[in-house]
């Protein structure tokens, strides 16, 4: 056990290590960069999604409470209609994610109306809905493979499921991370490629300067959706491709530089291997995890986990271990974000893109610079606004020649006013995403965020 503590502490310092110097961020005021219009704006549309956001987490806790207050009951039924410890556990998985979503169904609708009174997007209620039940599909079947893997472990090795267990989730999230491009997205989302030969030519420019072969460049169809802004590259090797939404080349807010930066940073996340860098943070705390989860079930019911009655309570307590542990992840998030932003400086040598695209998607994603300290720690999984526009100014008077890209440095940025570390994350694979609750198994970098508190 020690020994495990002693390496899990080994890893995560190596993994916290970024190629970012120290380095003074020039200290950036809201009202020097935005308009006062743009400003209340974005707060009172984040208050509005941060509203949601605790609603639907209270709501989801609610919802799992009831289900593990009537889950013997629940057992006797299945036992009989499906029959079998693993069959029945993953019933209730996949009932657990069915009530919450029909729980969750008329807050969504809500949230959905007010990300249309503000014209983030024009997506009817019928499209909304669609989507969410192809999300729910995907939620089911990870919910119903976790927990089945869990209960045939606990059956097998009792108490102790947990050291095979933990390991065996996280191996689920290296797969997922590999199938997510080929399986998910394509249920959401349509690709068509490029017709741009420029651009198509400055993706390839700049990923020749990062040190990343892509293979193709395509346009996802996000204006059905949302009016966001965002690119991504997926894939592995001469699979890899990156994906540009057509709302960020459509839109009169960024420029051809913009786009540039924004696919140098995409690019840079793959060049500092931020993808498979989460997943080994995913492996760090689900395994842990795990093993407070196997703690608290032996202390509530005979048994623990091998009672597939225990399937609501364990995934309960699942989504507070989630809840407790978000801050490091999106501490972990907020630096590998930081370094792609660097690292994007680099090769573009444009901190203008930079500046002018974060200007620009608080504009079009009705974004909030200002966004309060807990709200940073909870939800941010990115740089505020004015971070990154910081940083850009900080560039520009950063001497070049002191600065290696192989070199690992702390990653921290002293802001004039304070230190603040600038910690980020590609995709840190949160315990939400096997058991649901709104998380994808692994969160997607982008530029622009997803969380409540970015500026998506």
């Amino acid at each position: 056990m020690c020994f495990g503590a002693v390496v899990s502490a080994v890893a995560a310092w190596l993994l916290w290590r970024t190629t970012v110097p120290d380095v003074d961020l020039v200290d950036v005021a809201a009202t020097d960069v935005f308009p006062s219009a743009v400003l209340v704006e974005g707060d009172d549309y984040r208050a509005g999604t941060r509203a949601f956001w605790a609603g639907s987490i209270a709501l989801q806790i609610v919802v799992l409470a009831l289900l593990a207050w009537r889950a013997r009951w629940l057992t006797g039924h299945l036992l009989r209609l499906v029959g079998g410890r693993v069959r029945v556990a993953a019933s209730l998985g996949v009932l657990a994610a069915v009530t919450v979503w029909v729980a969750s169904v008329p807050v969504g609708i809500a949230r959905h109306g007010w990300r249309r009174q503000f014209d983030v997007t024009e997506q009817s209620y019928g499209g909304w809905l669609v989507d969410s039940a192809a999300n729910l599909l995907v939620t089911a079947l990870l919910v119903a493979l976790g927990v089945s893997i869990v209960v045939a472990l606990a059956a097998r090795f009792g108490s102790r499921w947990w050291m095979v267990g933990g390991p065996a989730i996280a191996a689920c999230g290296f797969v997922f991370v590999l199938l997510q491009p080929v399986v998910v997205q394509p249920l959401f989302n349509d690709f068509s490629p490029l017709n741009n030969a420029q651009l198509e030519a400055d993706v390839r420019e700049i990923a020749a300067a990062v040190g990343v072969g892509v293979g193709g460049v395509e346009v996802r169809d996000q204006s059905r959706r949302t009016r966001s802004a965002n690119a991504k590259v997926t894939g592995l090797g001469p699979s890899r491709r990156v994906v540009i939404d057509d709302t960020l080349l459509g839109a009169d807010a960024f420029e051809r530089a913009d786009i540039r930066f924004v696919v140098a940073h995409e690019l840079a996340h793959v060049a500092r291997s931020h993808v498979w860098k989460g997943v080994a943070w995913f492996a760090l705390i689900v395994i842990p995890a795990a093993g407070l989860l196997a703690l608290l079930l032996e202390r509530v019911r005979p048994g623990g986990a091998s009672d597939p009655a225990v399937v609501p309570l364990g995934l309960l307590i699942a989504l507070l271990i989630f809840l407790a542990t978000s801050p490091l992840q999106n501490a972990v998030s907020r630096r590998y974000e930081a370094e792609a932003d660097w690292v994007a400086l680099k090769a573009t040598g444009d901190p203008e893109a930079l500046e002018r695209f974060m200007k620009g998607l608080v504009i079009t994603n009705v974004g909030d610079p200002t966004r309060p300290g807990w709200v940073k720690h909870l939800l941010g999984t990115h740089p505020s606004t004015l971070e990154r526009i910081g940083m850009s100014r900080a560039f520009v008077g950063y001497s070049s020649s002191t600065y290696s890209s192989s070199a690992a440095c702390s990653g921290r940025f002293r802001m004039p006013s304070r230190v603040c570390h600038f910690d980020q994350q590609s995709p840190i694979a949160s315990i939400s995403s096997l058991i649901n609750l709104g998380e994808t198994l692994t969160r997607v970098t982008t530029t622009p965020g997803t969380s409540p508190s970015s500026t998506s």
